[in-house]
């Protein structure tokens, strides 16, 4: 069933588990993750990577994963991910997206808010959810993709430059009026090369200035404490694609060595079905860490 962002992140709040958010830039990525979110009964995100229309453009994939989200079994909100410009948000509110998230994180803090208030004026009219961005979360030069580069600590003064200020955050949702902010304390966007040095007390911080939901970006590669502090402390949506990617790559590679093995040949359609396949197994796994025992909701489709 087809819902808004905003129904899944206020009950994830009040509930105190996080909605998983994954991109999905390919048919086969969309059904691995629906799937997993009906077997193991949670709400889910479906997201479209702006960086990814290279591999698919949102015109063509927007529609598949609008149609596959209405036939699902659990919410599914299909949400636009790192919209990075007022027409390639719009044109997923065109398309029937639930959600954008525009990021203008990259630009002054007066920028970030005018712009931002500027799409949620457009979105909240038409009965859709709103994501901004607020501070500086790092990328690997491995797997980042964010379309800036590798952003690391070494980038910054102090890491108080990089991550959420609190007293900013407060402001920012004020003016704005988003329905959910993604904040920056220390993960990547990527491969993990180092063990992150996580300020999980930030998000308390911030949650004691403006009590709204929480989106972690870079989630891939964290332990099953770190994600469930963070949720206990106000993070309500975790976007999470990296590792993900990975395990659909790892079960291909294991298929390939076992067929070379038996000298049997190998065909492409079979290698998007094992993909699938560990690319499920993963985000059932990861959606169990997410709902933290938590009970999620049932609404009304859209």
């Amino acid at each position: 069933m087809l819902v808004t962002l905003k129904e899944l992140v206020e009950d994830a709040k009040e509930k105190k588990y996080a909605v998983g958010s994954f991109n999905t830039p390919n048919l086969e990525t969309l059904r691995a993750v629906i799937k997993a979110a009906e077997e193991v009964n949670s709400p889910v995100i479906v997201a479209h990577a702006e960086v990814h229309e290279d591999l698919i453009p949102l015109d063509v994939m927007g529609p598949i994963m609008i149609q596959e989200a209405k036939k699902a079994k659990v919410p599914v909100c299909v949400h636009l991910d790192h919209g990075s410009s007022f027409e390639q948000c719009v044109k997923a509110m065109k398309l029937g997206f639930t959600s954008v998230m525009y990021d203008a994180s990259g630009k002054s803090f007066e920028d970030n808010v005018t712009e931002t208030k500027e799409i949620v004026k457009i979105a909240h009219s038409l009965g859709i959810s709103v994501e901004a961005e607020l501070g500086h979360i790092f990328t690997s030069a491995v797997g980042g993709g964010e379309g800036r580069g590798p952003l690391g600590a070494e980038d910054f003064n102090s890491l108080d430059d990089a991550y959420t200020n609190p007293d900013s955050a407060k402001e920012f949702v004020e003016r704005t009026n988003v329905d959910a902010l993604a904040i920056a304390f220390g993960t990547t966007h990527g491969v993990y090369l180092t063990k992150p040095e996580l300020d999980l007390n930030r998000i308390t911080e911030i949650k004691n200035k403006i009590d709204i939901p929480f989106v972690m970006h870079g989630a891939s590669g964290l332990s099953d404490e770190e994600y469930r502090t963070a949720i206990n402390n106000g993070i309500t949506k975790i976007n999470y694609f990296t590792y993900m990617s990975m395990a659909g790559g790892t079960a291909i590679s294991n298929f390939v060595k076992e067929m070379d093995e038996k000298n049997e040949a190998i065909f492409f359609h079979e290698l998007a079905l094992i993909a699938e396949e560990g690319i499920k197994q993963n985000v059932k796994g990861v959606l169990n860490t997410f709902l933290n025992q938590k009970v999620p909701l049932h609404v009304q489709p859209l």
